[in-house]
Formats: C-alpha cells, structure tokens, sequence
C-alpha cells in the first residue's frame, strides 16, 4: 500500500484553547486509488491532506508514503521528499501571475532539476496536452478562465511525476461542467496508475472515485 496513515493526531493551539482537528485517523490508500476526503467545513479534511503532504505535521501518529515515515524528516528532507512524491493543487490555483503559464509549469522542474534544462519546456509543453490547454501556453494566468488555470495548476503538479496527487477543494470555483471535467482528468490519472486524493464538498462524485473517506470532527465514520 502506497499510504498509511496510523493514529493520526492533529491538535493545534488557538487562543481559545486547543483544538482537534485529527482524532485517531487509521487509513490506508493503495496505489493508483482515487480516493476523495468528504465531510463539513472543519471536519479535518484540508489537515489530513496537509498531513500526507508532509505540508504540516501530526501532533502524534505516523504517516506512511511509499514506505518512507515521512513525520520524523527534517524541514530540509521534507521540502526535498515532498518535490519528488507529491504533486498539489488548490482551490484557487495558486499560479504565480507574472510567469506564463508555460513557465508556471516548468517552475517544479527548475526547483527539483528532475530533467536537464533543455528537457523541461517540452515536458511542460506535453503537460498542458495532457489536460487540454497547450494553445494557452505562452499566456499569463489572469488571461484564462478558472477551468483553464485549474487545468494549468494539474499540468504543473505533475511536472515531476510524483507518485501521489493532493487537491485540496479542486472543484470549488468551478460551474458543474467544468467541475465533471476537472474530476474526470483526475480520474484518468488515477487510471495510469497515480493515487489521488481529494477534499470535496462536490457530492456528484460516486461514479469517478474508488472510495469516499467520511470525516465528522476530525474522526473517520465511515
């Protein structure tokens, strides 16, 4: 199994006190899985991403990627891990807005040098085929529509070909069309072989995943 998350704990402190937003998560997720992470605002959903992602890390537990305990790394390590093995993307897109969207694309490869220089504009260029939107290459973001620079925020997530795909509210910005086409690349990814994992409020999901991981105040229900 590619993830494995064992009595995973997420407290923080607010000055209102502590506060948990993980209780005792036990999930596995296998390899090539399209799982989605449903639940209210505030169930932990955004967390246990931000947990696997090795983005934030549990108060206790243990996180498990491909076999590497990812929990114990240092700040260094991690960025490093995290370059190579996790691909995200976010509701609001988060592409810088001076870049093109071309350049947005290859900015992963020019930080993890994964590909020789000469290599990096064709991988990008093949990216935005992959997911539709390769005539908007030498655009700025704000030129496009939200459905295209979601599109743009995939292509750039897997421009290392990380094993593992975390998006965080993918879909929220989205109208429905739009949403179904962004959900059905991802399920096309997960096909290829990519283990997928989304936070969703998107209820219409049943026929593209594998399996719905259920959070209510930070516990898994079902």
């Amino acid at each position: 199994m590619l993830i494995e998350l064992q009595s995973l704990n997420k407290t923080y402190k607010t000055e209102a006190g502590s506060f948990s937003a993980l209780r005792g998560v036990d999930l596995t997720i296998g390899a090539g899985e399209f799982v989605a992470v449903v639940g209210k605002s505030g169930s932990g959903k955004s967390t246990l991403l931000n947990l696997v992602g090795g983005i934030d890390r549990p108060t206790s537990g243990s996180v498990s990627v491909g076999g590497t305990a990812i929990q114990g790394m240092s700040e260094n390590d991690l960025a490093i891990w995290r370059g190579g093995n996790v691909g995200l993307v976010f509701q609001f897109f988060q592409l810088l807005p001076t870049l093109t969207v071309l350049e947005n694309v290859m900015l992963p490869m020019d930080f993890r040098g994964t590909l020789p220089p000469a290599d990096r504009r064709p991988r990008a260029l093949s990216l935005l085929d992959r997911v539709g939107v390769v005539e908007q290459a030498n655009k700025l973001p704000q030129a496009l529509s939200g459905g295209q620079q979601q599109r743009v925020a995939i292509a750039r997530a897997l421009a290392n070909d990380p094993p593992v795909i975390l998006a965080d509210e993918p879909t929220g910005n989205l109208d429905s069309a739009t949403a179904k086409d962004v959900l059905g690349l991802f399920r096309g990814l997960a096909s290829a072989g990519t283990t997928v994992i989304i936070a969703t409020h998107e209820r219409d999901i049943a026929s593209v995943i594998d399996r719905t991981v259920h959070l209510v105040d930070g516990v898994v229900v079902r």
